[in-house]
């Protein structure tokens, strides 16, 4: 009975240890920096856009779906974030992993003031690219003035965290 008690003991550190370890040592924290690749991509007119137009901001590039929860949830806060730091030279882009329909319906009930990018089946394997390894959704980066990749963050990006991330960055 003490040696089954002594294993529960001693698998349910291991437990704690292990999600204490992902936690502090995880990815989204800090990523290796690496240079944003050139890519082109529709808006919801039909127009291309190639990423270097908005070269020399700092851009936060978030893949979404309006089928996704904690993606609509960050919305706001972006839209927050875009006009506040936008004379700082901050440029939030939205990547839809979807068709037009879908995302046009949505944008119907939210303003977003930043370009919206159809990126449709592509958009996964640029994702995948960008480092998105797990596919998550939603899935952000954010790019220096210089155009590297200094941050990686999949899953819901909280109006906080990215504000850590992006402060430095833009003074």
């Amino acid at each position: 009975m003490k040696q089954i008690s002594l294993i529960i003991i001693v698998a349910m550190i291991a437990l704690v240890f292990g999600i204490t370890a992902r936690h502090y040592f995880s990815p989204t924290e800090k990523s290796e920096s690496s240079v944003l690749p050139e890519f082109n991509l529709l808006d919801l007119f039909g127009q291309q856009h190639n990423i270097s137009e908005w070269q020399g901001r700092v851009l936060v590039i978030n893949f979404w779906a309006t089928w996704c929860p904690p993606c609509r949830k960050e919305i706001p806060d972006f839209i927050a974030l875009q006009e506040r730091y936008k004379s700082q030279g901050l440029q939030f882009i939205g990547i839809a992993l979807e068709d037009k329909e879908p995302v046009i319906e949505y944008l119907t009930t939210v303003e977003v003031n930043y370009p919206m990018l159809l990126g449709g089946d592509n958009s996964i394997a640029l994702a995948h690219q960008l480092g998105n390894t797990i596919d998550a959704v939603p899935y952000t980066l954010v790019v220096d003035r210089q155009g590297k990749i200094i941050h990686r963050h999949p899953g819901e990006f909280s109006k906080e965290q990215l504000e850590a991330v992006i402060s430095s960055l833009l003074n």
